[in-house]
Protein backbone atom coordinates (compact mmCIF):
# COMPACT_ATOMS: atom_id res chain seq x y z
CA UNK A 1 0.00 0.00 0.00
CA UNK A 2 1.34 3.70 -0.42
CA UNK A 3 2.37 5.72 2.05
CA UNK A 4 1.21 9.45 2.53
CA UNK A 5 3.43 11.94 0.54
CA UNK A 6 1.87 14.72 2.27
CA UNK A 7 3.34 13.66 5.79
CA UNK A 8 6.66 15.51 4.70
CA UNK A 9 5.55 17.40 1.51
CA UNK A 10 2.92 20.46 1.51
CA UNK A 11 -0.14 20.11 -1.41
CA UNK A 12 0.67 20.75 -5.11
CA UNK A 13 -2.46 22.43 -5.73
CA UNK A 14 -0.90 25.69 -5.13
CA UNK A 15 2.02 25.19 -7.70
CA UNK A 16 -0.55 24.64 -10.58
CA UNK A 17 -0.48 28.36 -11.70
CA UNK A 18 -1.07 28.59 -15.36
CA UNK A 19 2.15 30.21 -16.90
CA UNK A 20 1.22 30.19 -20.65
CA UNK A 21 -2.88 30.16 -20.76
CA UNK A 22 -4.81 28.03 -22.53
CA UNK A 23 -6.96 29.58 -25.55
CA UNK A 24 -10.47 30.35 -25.05
CA UNK A 25 -13.41 27.78 -25.56
CA UNK A 26 -16.97 28.80 -26.59
CA UNK A 27 -18.64 29.74 -24.33
CA UNK A 28 -20.92 27.08 -22.39
CA UNK A 29 -18.17 24.59 -22.54
CA UNK A 30 -18.23 22.07 -19.51
CA UNK A 31 -15.08 21.25 -17.68
CA UNK A 32 -15.73 18.36 -15.34
CA UNK A 33 -13.67 15.60 -14.04
CA UNK A 34 -14.62 11.66 -13.76
CA UNK A 35 -14.41 8.84 -11.54
CA UNK A 36 -16.35 5.58 -11.30
CA UNK A 37 -18.20 4.10 -8.61
CA UNK A 38 -16.27 0.38 -8.09
CA UNK A 39 -12.94 2.05 -8.19
CA UNK A 40 -13.30 4.56 -5.65
CA UNK A 41 -16.54 4.02 -3.50
CA UNK A 42 -15.67 1.21 -1.30
CA UNK A 43 -18.28 -0.33 1.04
CA UNK A 44 -18.15 -3.63 -0.39
CA UNK A 45 -20.23 -5.33 2.35
CA UNK A 46 -23.47 -2.74 1.63
CA UNK A 47 -23.69 -4.09 -1.68
CA UNK A 48 -24.10 -7.39 -3.70
CA UNK A 49 -20.95 -8.59 -5.50
CA UNK A 50 -20.20 -7.76 -8.85
CA UNK A 51 -18.06 -9.57 -11.40
CA UNK A 52 -15.04 -7.64 -10.58
CA UNK A 53 -15.18 -8.55 -6.70
CA UNK A 54 -15.34 -12.23 -7.71
CA UNK A 55 -12.71 -11.58 -10.30
CA UNK A 56 -10.11 -10.18 -7.54
CA UNK A 57 -10.95 -12.95 -5.48
CA UNK A 58 -9.33 -15.30 -7.70
CA UNK A 59 -4.96 -15.36 -7.12
CA UNK A 60 -3.29 -13.59 -9.46
CA UNK A 61 -5.65 -11.83 -11.09
CA UNK A 62 -5.02 -8.53 -9.68
CA UNK A 63 -1.59 -6.85 -10.15
CA UNK A 64 -0.96 -6.20 -6.44
CA UNK A 65 -3.50 -8.85 -4.75
CA UNK A 66 -6.04 -6.26 -3.81
CA UNK A 67 -9.58 -5.73 -4.01
CA UNK A 68 -11.94 -2.75 -4.15
CA UNK A 69 -13.93 -3.65 -1.10
CA UNK A 70 -12.46 -0.28 0.55
CA UNK A 71 -10.95 1.51 -2.77
CA UNK A 72 -10.96 5.30 -1.92
CA UNK A 73 -13.88 4.99 0.41
CA UNK A 74 -16.13 7.15 -1.22
CA UNK A 75 -19.42 5.82 0.13
CA UNK A 76 -18.33 7.52 3.40
CA UNK A 77 -16.29 10.33 2.56
CA UNK A 78 -17.75 11.99 -0.68
CA UNK A 79 -19.09 15.13 1.28
CA UNK A 80 -15.51 15.42 1.49
CA UNK A 81 -14.74 14.81 -2.45
CA UNK A 82 -17.62 16.52 -3.53
CA UNK A 83 -16.07 19.39 -1.41
CA UNK A 84 -12.68 19.16 -3.66
CA UNK A 85 -15.30 19.55 -6.63
CA UNK A 86 -16.21 22.48 -5.75
CA UNK A 87 -12.68 24.50 -4.62
CA UNK A 88 -11.44 22.87 -8.12
CA UNK A 89 -14.19 24.97 -9.81
CA UNK A 90 -15.54 21.99 -12.16
CA UNK A 91 -18.99 22.59 -13.94
CA UNK A 92 -19.92 19.21 -13.87
CA UNK A 93 -18.56 15.64 -11.95
CA UNK A 94 -18.99 12.48 -14.05
CA UNK A 95 -19.52 9.27 -12.09
CA UNK A 96 -20.75 6.29 -12.19
CA UNK A 97 -23.79 4.26 -10.38
CA UNK A 98 -22.75 0.71 -9.25
CA UNK A 99 -25.89 -1.49 -10.75
CA UNK A 100 -25.33 -4.09 -7.30
CA UNK A 101 -25.37 -1.55 -5.02
CA UNK A 102 -28.87 -0.02 -6.58
CA UNK A 103 -29.74 -3.89 -6.70
CA UNK A 104 -29.12 -3.94 -2.45
CA UNK A 105 -31.40 -2.39 0.23
CA UNK A 106 -30.92 1.29 0.28
CA UNK A 107 -27.95 1.55 -2.40
CA UNK A 108 -29.86 3.84 -4.36
CA UNK A 109 -29.91 6.19 -0.61
CA UNK A 110 -26.14 6.70 -1.34
CA UNK A 111 -26.97 8.30 -4.69
CA UNK A 112 -29.41 10.19 -3.46
CA UNK A 113 -27.15 12.07 -0.78
CA UNK A 114 -24.73 11.95 -3.46
CA UNK A 115 -26.67 14.19 -6.08
CA UNK A 116 -28.13 16.16 -3.14
CA UNK A 117 -24.21 17.26 -2.19
CA UNK A 118 -23.52 17.92 -5.60
CA UNK A 119 -26.40 20.15 -6.32
CA UNK A 120 -25.90 22.19 -3.34
CA UNK A 121 -22.77 22.73 -4.18
CA UNK A 122 -23.18 23.75 -8.13
CA UNK A 123 -22.04 20.87 -9.55
CA UNK A 124 -23.67 19.20 -11.85
CA UNK A 125 -24.12 15.44 -11.22
CA UNK A 126 -23.18 13.57 -14.83
CA UNK A 127 -23.98 9.66 -13.81
CA UNK A 128 -22.92 6.73 -16.13
CA UNK A 129 -25.17 3.87 -15.57
CA UNK A 130 -23.02 1.00 -16.34
CA UNK A 131 -19.27 0.95 -15.78
CA UNK A 132 -18.07 -2.47 -16.09
CA UNK A 133 -19.39 -3.47 -12.52
CA UNK A 134 -21.72 -6.18 -13.48
CA UNK A 135 -23.80 -7.65 -11.20
CA UNK A 136 -22.32 -11.14 -10.90
CA UNK A 137 -24.80 -13.07 -11.07
CA UNK A 138 -25.80 -11.72 -14.61
CA UNK A 139 -23.91 -12.12 -17.76
CA UNK A 140 -23.37 -10.39 -21.13
CA UNK A 141 -22.96 -13.30 -22.98
CA UNK A 142 -27.03 -13.60 -21.85
CA UNK A 143 -29.21 -11.58 -24.33
CA UNK A 144 -31.38 -10.99 -21.63
CA UNK A 145 -29.11 -9.11 -19.50
CA UNK A 146 -29.91 -6.32 -22.31
CA UNK A 147 -33.88 -5.90 -20.81
CA UNK A 148 -32.33 -6.26 -17.61
CA UNK A 149 -29.98 -3.08 -17.49
CA UNK A 150 -32.99 -0.95 -19.29
CA UNK A 151 -35.19 -2.41 -16.16
CA UNK A 152 -32.35 -1.04 -13.68
CA UNK A 153 -31.93 2.29 -15.69
CA UNK A 154 -35.66 3.28 -15.31
CA UNK A 155 -35.37 2.61 -11.28
CA UNK A 156 -32.63 4.81 -11.56
CA UNK A 157 -33.97 7.66 -13.43
CA UNK A 158 -37.06 7.55 -11.93
CA UNK A 159 -34.68 8.76 -8.01
CA UNK A 160 -32.84 11.35 -9.86
CA UNK A 161 -34.16 12.52 -12.63
CA UNK A 162 -35.41 15.40 -10.85
CA UNK A 163 -32.11 16.66 -10.15
CA UNK A 164 -29.74 14.56 -13.18
CA UNK A 165 -30.00 16.17 -16.66
CA UNK A 166 -27.44 14.78 -18.68
CA UNK A 167 -27.38 10.69 -18.16
CA UNK A 168 -24.50 8.09 -19.91
CA UNK A 169 -25.49 4.44 -20.45
CA UNK A 170 -22.48 2.84 -21.01
CA UNK A 171 -18.87 3.00 -20.33
CA UNK A 172 -16.29 2.03 -22.97
CA UNK A 173 -17.60 -1.54 -24.07
CA UNK A 174 -14.91 -1.92 -26.55
CA UNK A 175 -13.00 -2.81 -23.40
CA UNK A 176 -15.38 -4.36 -21.41
CA UNK A 177 -15.52 -6.55 -24.27
CA UNK A 178 -11.96 -7.34 -25.21
CA UNK A 179 -10.46 -7.68 -22.02
CA UNK A 180 -13.21 -8.81 -19.99
CA UNK A 181 -14.41 -11.36 -22.51
CA UNK A 182 -11.65 -11.87 -25.01
CA UNK A 183 -8.26 -11.96 -23.91
CA UNK A 184 -9.35 -12.76 -20.30
CA UNK A 185 -7.13 -9.44 -18.35
CA UNK A 186 -10.49 -8.03 -17.30
CA UNK A 187 -13.68 -9.33 -15.40
CA UNK A 188 -14.87 -11.70 -16.11
CA UNK A 189 -11.74 -12.89 -17.02
CA UNK A 190 -13.06 -15.01 -20.34
CA UNK A 191 -10.62 -15.85 -23.09
CA UNK A 192 -13.26 -16.00 -26.13
CA UNK A 193 -11.79 -14.36 -28.53
CA UNK A 194 -14.21 -13.43 -31.55
CA UNK A 195 -16.71 -15.70 -29.48
CA UNK A 196 -16.75 -12.68 -27.24
CA UNK A 197 -18.79 -10.62 -30.17
CA UNK A 198 -21.76 -11.43 -28.60
CA UNK A 199 -20.86 -9.83 -25.39
CA UNK A 200 -20.26 -6.52 -27.63
CA UNK A 201 -23.83 -6.91 -29.14
CA UNK A 202 -26.20 -7.14 -26.23
CA UNK A 203 -23.91 -4.29 -24.29
CA UNK A 204 -25.08 -2.43 -28.01
CA UNK A 205 -28.66 -3.28 -27.38
CA UNK A 206 -28.52 -2.61 -23.89
CA UNK A 207 -27.57 0.94 -24.74
CA UNK A 208 -30.31 1.42 -26.97
CA UNK A 209 -32.79 0.02 -24.68
CA UNK A 210 -31.61 2.41 -21.88
CA UNK A 211 -31.96 5.35 -24.14
CA UNK A 212 -35.44 4.63 -24.47
CA UNK A 213 -35.66 3.91 -20.61
CA UNK A 214 -34.52 7.50 -19.81
CA UNK A 215 -36.59 9.35 -22.48
CA UNK A 216 -39.92 7.58 -21.22
CA UNK A 217 -38.84 9.32 -17.89
CA UNK A 218 -38.37 12.83 -19.45
CA UNK A 219 -34.72 12.74 -20.14
CA UNK A 220 -33.44 15.03 -23.13
CA UNK A 221 -29.52 14.91 -22.45
CA UNK A 222 -28.89 11.38 -23.24
CA UNK A 223 -24.58 9.97 -24.56
CA UNK A 224 -22.77 7.19 -24.16
CA UNK A 225 -18.96 7.01 -23.45
CA UNK A 226 -17.39 5.09 -26.32
CA UNK A 227 -13.27 4.96 -26.31
CA UNK A 228 -11.70 5.88 -29.60
CA UNK A 229 -8.06 6.61 -30.81
CA UNK A 230 -6.25 6.65 -34.16
CA UNK A 231 -5.20 3.35 -35.38
CA UNK A 232 -1.58 3.69 -37.14
CA UNK A 233 -0.34 1.08 -39.62
CA UNK A 234 3.20 -0.10 -38.44
CA UNK A 235 4.10 0.56 -42.41
CA UNK A 236 2.82 0.76 -45.74
CA UNK A 237 2.54 -2.44 -46.51
CA UNK A 238 -0.36 -4.40 -47.40
CA UNK A 239 -0.06 -6.66 -44.41
CA UNK A 240 0.55 -3.86 -41.84
CA UNK A 241 -2.67 -1.58 -43.38
CA UNK A 242 -4.71 -4.67 -43.25
CA UNK A 243 -4.00 -5.42 -39.97
CA UNK A 244 -4.63 -1.80 -38.94
CA UNK A 245 -8.02 -1.82 -40.53
CA UNK A 246 -9.20 -4.47 -38.73
CA UNK A 247 -8.14 -3.34 -35.37
CA UNK A 248 -9.61 0.04 -36.51
CA UNK A 249 -12.93 -1.82 -36.65
CA UNK A 250 -13.21 -3.80 -33.74
CA UNK A 251 -11.70 -1.26 -31.35
CA UNK A 252 -13.39 1.58 -32.76
CA UNK A 253 -16.49 0.92 -35.65
CA UNK A 254 -17.91 -2.21 -33.78
CA UNK A 255 -19.42 0.23 -31.14
CA UNK A 256 -19.35 3.61 -32.94
CA UNK A 257 -21.13 2.39 -36.19
CA UNK A 258 -24.26 0.82 -34.69
CA UNK A 259 -24.87 4.01 -32.44
CA UNK A 260 -24.27 6.43 -35.13
CA UNK A 261 -25.82 4.27 -38.48
CA UNK A 262 -27.74 1.83 -37.51
CA UNK A 263 -25.30 -0.77 -39.27
CA UNK A 264 -22.48 -2.89 -38.45
CA UNK A 265 -19.58 -2.17 -40.53
CA UNK A 266 -18.43 -4.48 -43.26
CA UNK A 267 -15.90 -6.62 -42.52
CA UNK A 268 -17.41 -7.22 -38.85
CA UNK A 269 -20.69 -7.50 -39.46
CA UNK A 270 -20.55 -10.62 -41.35
CA UNK A 271 -19.08 -12.10 -37.66
CA UNK A 272 -21.88 -10.84 -35.51
CA UNK A 273 -24.26 -13.29 -33.66
CA UNK A 274 -27.32 -14.48 -35.84
CA UNK A 275 -27.26 -11.49 -39.19
CA UNK A 276 -31.00 -11.99 -39.17
CA UNK A 277 -33.91 -9.78 -38.73
CA UNK A 278 -33.77 -10.43 -35.18
CA UNK A 279 -30.49 -8.59 -35.55
CA UNK A 280 -31.92 -5.99 -37.62
CA UNK A 281 -34.31 -4.79 -35.50
CA UNK A 282 -32.02 -5.09 -32.59
CA UNK A 283 -29.91 -1.88 -34.63
CA UNK A 284 -32.59 0.11 -34.88
CA UNK A 285 -32.52 0.25 -31.04
CA UNK A 286 -29.34 0.71 -30.95
CA UNK A 287 -29.26 3.53 -33.06
CA UNK A 288 -31.86 5.61 -30.60
CA UNK A 289 -31.27 8.82 -31.66
CA UNK A 290 -28.26 10.72 -28.96
CA UNK A 291 -28.15 14.28 -28.11
CA UNK A 292 -24.50 13.87 -27.35
CA UNK A 293 -21.58 11.34 -28.01
CA UNK A 294 -18.74 10.62 -25.32
CA UNK A 295 -15.18 9.99 -26.60
CA UNK A 296 -12.37 8.60 -23.82
CA UNK A 297 -9.30 9.37 -25.95
CA UNK A 298 -5.59 8.11 -24.38
CA UNK A 299 -3.22 7.51 -27.10
CA UNK A 300 -3.39 6.04 -30.42
CA UNK A 301 -2.23 2.65 -31.64
CA UNK A 302 0.39 1.03 -33.69
CA UNK A 303 -0.69 -1.82 -35.68
CA UNK A 304 0.84 -4.59 -37.74
CA UNK A 305 0.65 -7.55 -39.42
CA UNK A 306 0.52 -10.88 -36.98
CA UNK A 307 3.98 -11.70 -35.81
CA UNK A 308 3.16 -15.54 -34.72
CA UNK A 309 3.53 -15.14 -31.42
CA UNK A 310 2.32 -13.08 -28.40
CA UNK A 311 2.52 -9.07 -28.40
CA UNK A 312 2.35 -6.58 -25.82
CA UNK A 313 0.35 -3.22 -25.80
CA UNK A 314 0.69 -1.23 -22.05
CA UNK A 315 0.78 -3.98 -20.15
CA UNK A 316 -1.73 -5.82 -22.00
CA UNK A 317 -0.78 -9.83 -23.27
CA UNK A 318 -2.42 -10.42 -26.61
CA UNK A 319 -2.71 -13.96 -28.29
CA UNK A 320 -0.73 -14.75 -31.16
CA UNK A 321 -4.41 -15.87 -32.43
CA UNK A 322 -5.50 -12.59 -33.69
CA UNK A 323 -5.22 -11.26 -36.47
CA UNK A 324 -3.35 -7.89 -35.62
CA UNK A 325 -0.01 -7.50 -33.66
CA UNK A 326 0.06 -4.06 -31.53
CA UNK A 327 3.96 -2.27 -31.91
CA UNK A 328 5.73 0.10 -30.12
CA UNK A 329 5.37 3.88 -30.82
CA UNK A 330 8.23 4.82 -31.02
CA UNK A 331 10.04 8.50 -30.36
CA UNK A 332 7.53 9.99 -27.54
CA UNK A 333 7.25 9.95 -24.11
CA UNK A 334 5.88 7.65 -22.16
CA UNK A 335 3.32 7.64 -18.93
CA UNK A 336 4.33 5.51 -15.73
CA UNK A 337 1.37 2.62 -17.17
CA UNK A 338 3.96 2.64 -20.45
CA UNK A 339 1.28 4.25 -22.42
CA UNK A 340 2.83 7.01 -25.54
CA UNK A 341 1.89 10.69 -25.21
CA UNK A 342 0.50 11.85 -28.41
CA UNK A 343 -1.64 15.03 -27.97
CA UNK A 344 -2.48 15.47 -31.69
CA UNK A 345 -4.00 11.92 -31.66
CA UNK A 346 -7.24 13.72 -30.16
CA UNK A 347 -7.03 16.41 -33.04
CA UNK A 348 -6.84 13.59 -35.60
CA UNK A 349 -9.42 11.74 -33.97
CA UNK A 350 -11.89 14.23 -33.23
CA UNK A 351 -11.84 15.56 -36.88
CA UNK A 352 -12.12 12.04 -38.46
CA UNK A 353 -15.21 11.20 -36.76
CA UNK A 354 -16.39 14.66 -38.07
CA UNK A 355 -15.70 13.48 -40.95
CA UNK A 356 -16.11 9.82 -41.25
CA UNK A 357 -20.01 10.60 -39.99
CA UNK A 358 -20.97 14.20 -40.85
CA UNK A 359 -24.28 14.81 -39.76
CA UNK A 360 -24.92 11.63 -37.91
CA UNK A 361 -22.78 12.39 -35.37
CA UNK A 362 -24.17 14.71 -31.98
CA UNK A 363 -22.03 17.12 -30.56
CA UNK A 364 -18.97 15.66 -28.86
CA UNK A 365 -18.25 15.52 -25.30
CA UNK A 366 -14.66 14.25 -24.35
CA UNK A 367 -15.65 12.07 -20.88
CA UNK A 368 -11.91 11.08 -20.12
CA UNK A 369 -8.45 11.78 -20.70
CA UNK A 370 -6.05 11.41 -18.01
CA UNK A 371 -2.60 9.60 -17.26
CA UNK A 372 -0.24 7.72 -14.44
CA UNK A 373 2.48 9.66 -12.85
CA UNK A 374 3.51 9.63 -9.12
CA UNK A 375 4.11 12.15 -6.99
CA UNK A 376 2.53 14.89 -6.06
CA UNK A 377 4.21 17.59 -7.44
CA UNK A 378 3.27 16.23 -11.58
CA UNK A 379 4.64 18.21 -13.44
CA UNK A 380 4.50 15.50 -16.22
CA UNK A 381 0.79 15.01 -15.50
CA UNK A 382 0.03 18.93 -16.11
CA UNK A 383 2.02 18.69 -19.24
CA UNK A 384 0.18 15.52 -20.55
CA UNK A 385 -3.23 17.68 -19.59
CA UNK A 386 -1.79 20.95 -21.30
CA UNK A 387 -0.77 19.26 -24.44
CA UNK A 388 -4.22 17.29 -24.44
CA UNK A 389 -6.06 20.58 -24.12
CA UNK A 390 -4.82 22.68 -26.87
CA UNK A 391 -4.68 20.01 -29.00
CA UNK A 392 -8.76 19.51 -28.35
CA UNK A 393 -8.60 23.38 -28.88
CA UNK A 394 -7.02 22.80 -32.87
CA UNK A 395 -9.95 20.43 -33.37
CA UNK A 396 -12.56 23.06 -32.45
CA UNK A 397 -11.25 25.31 -34.30
CA UNK A 398 -10.69 23.11 -36.99
CA UNK A 399 -14.76 22.55 -36.97
CA UNK A 400 -15.31 19.58 -34.46
CA UNK A 401 -18.13 20.35 -32.61
CA UNK A 402 -16.90 19.53 -29.02
CA UNK A 403 -19.50 20.93 -26.16
CA UNK A 404 -17.29 19.72 -22.68
CA UNK A 405 -13.65 17.99 -21.48
CA UNK A 406 -13.50 15.48 -18.15
CA UNK A 407 -10.31 14.51 -16.67
CA UNK A 408 -9.47 11.12 -15.54
CA UNK A 409 -9.83 11.15 -12.48
CA UNK A 410 -10.74 13.12 -9.48
CA UNK A 411 -9.14 10.66 -7.34
CA UNK A 412 -6.53 8.33 -7.03
CA UNK A 413 -7.81 5.02 -7.53
CA UNK A 414 -8.67 0.94 -7.92
CA UNK A 415 -7.47 0.60 -11.39
CA UNK A 416 -8.85 -2.29 -12.29
CA UNK A 417 -6.23 -5.30 -13.03
CA UNK A 418 -3.54 -2.74 -12.09
CA UNK A 419 -4.64 -2.90 -8.39
CA UNK A 420 -3.46 0.53 -6.23
CA UNK A 421 -0.32 0.34 -8.48
CA UNK A 422 -1.52 3.34 -11.39
CA UNK A 423 -2.10 6.95 -10.43
CA UNK A 424 -4.62 8.69 -12.45
CA UNK A 425 -5.90 11.43 -10.03
CA UNK A 426 -6.01 15.19 -9.64
CA UNK A 427 -5.84 14.42 -5.96
CA UNK A 428 -3.25 11.75 -4.48
CA UNK A 429 -5.31 9.28 -2.01
CA UNK A 430 -3.07 7.41 0.89
CA UNK A 431 -5.15 3.98 0.64
CA UNK A 432 -4.36 3.09 4.46
CA UNK A 433 -5.40 6.23 5.78
CA UNK A 434 -7.45 7.66 2.77
CA UNK A 435 -5.99 11.02 3.52
CA UNK A 436 -6.94 13.19 0.76
CA UNK A 437 -4.20 15.61 -1.01
CA UNK A 438 -4.84 17.96 -3.92
CA UNK A 439 -1.40 17.11 -6.38
CA UNK A 440 0.02 20.44 -8.49
CA UNK A 441 -1.93 18.98 -11.55
CA UNK A 442 -5.32 20.04 -9.21
CA UNK A 443 -4.14 23.48 -8.85
CA UNK A 444 -3.21 23.35 -12.62
CA UNK A 445 -6.63 22.79 -13.57
CA UNK A 446 -8.44 25.09 -11.41
CA UNK A 447 -6.67 28.07 -12.68
CA UNK A 448 -7.34 26.55 -16.28
CA UNK A 449 -10.91 26.57 -15.93
CA UNK A 450 -11.25 30.04 -13.78
CA UNK A 451 -9.12 31.48 -16.76
CA UNK A 452 -11.68 29.88 -19.36
CA UNK A 453 -14.48 32.03 -17.22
Amino acid sequence: MATDPSASAPSGADRGTVTHPVPRFPDGFLWGVSTSAHQIEGAAELRKPSVWDVFASEPGRIRDGSTAAVACDHFHRYREDVALLADLGVDAYRFSVSWPRVDSPGGLGFYDRLVDELCAAGVRPVPTLFHWDLPADLDWLDRDTAPRFAEYVSVVADRLGDRVGKWITLNEPAEHTLLGHAVGAHAPGRKLLFDALPVAHHQLLAHGLAVRALRACGATDVGISNSHGPTWPASDGPADREAADFYDLLLNRLFSDPVLTGRYPDGIAELMPGGSRRTDADLEVVAEPLDWYGVNYYAPTRVGAPRGATTESGGLTLPAELPFSVREIEGRPLTDYGWPVVPEGLTELLTGLRDRYGDRLPPIVITENGCSYEGLDDRDRIAYLDGHVRALHRAVEAGADVRGYFVWSLLDNFEWAEGYARRFGLVHVDFETHRRTPKASYGWFRDVIRAQR
